[in-house]
């Protein structure tokens, strides 16, 4: 009896602990809240720690290390690489994202940015192609709000834009 149950318990045991360690799907979460009193586009991104390092190392060719506290040439790096592969076009006309802030959040890194001067939306395009050239099975979640209407999609290396019309 005892044999029976660890030939069941050992392997439930070593698959639960392996899976723990492994970091097995790649996703990173935005968030495009539209805030019309402010006449501005408020985002959020949230993204694994571990895959923007790989994605930075690919990219740059050396090792980066995103941490709460980056040397001024990490930062450029890290913005430069963000900003090269998310864009938001509203209304047909590419809007410059103003990079605010980031946090390291557990094993993320939350960016805050904005885009200001919005007075009205009827179209509204998502590019994102971050994390992609790095994992091919990379998803970007994206959650917009404009005006109550809330609305989510999924980018990945064969999507990696979508237009939402208002």
């Amino acid at each position: 009896m005892k044999k029976q149950i660890i030939a069941i318990v050992l392997p439930i045991l070593l698959l639960t602990l392996t899976a723990a360690t492994v970091h097995k799907f790649h996703m990173a979460l935005y968030q495009i809240n539209y805030a019309s009193e402010k006449k501005m586009l408020q985002i959020t991104s949230r993204i694994h720690i571990e895959d923007l390092n790989k994605a930075l190392e690919k990219k740059y060719q050396k090792k980066i290390t995103i941490e709460s506290e980056n040397s001024s040439a990490e930062e450029l790096l890290l913005k430069e690489y963000l900003s090269n592969r998310f864009s938001i076009k509203v209304n047909g006309q590419v809007k410059p994202l103003n990079f605010l802030s980031k946090e390291i959040d557990g094993d993320e890194l939350v960016c805050y940015w904005n885009i200001k001067n919005i007075s009205k939306i009827s179209h509204l395009e998502v590019n994102n192609s971050i994390l992609i050239e790095c994992f091919s099975d990379q998803q970007n979640m994206i959650n917009v709000t404009v005006l109550g209407a809330k609305k989510s999609f999924l980018l990945t290396n064969s999507t990696t834009s979508k237009t939402l019309k208002y």
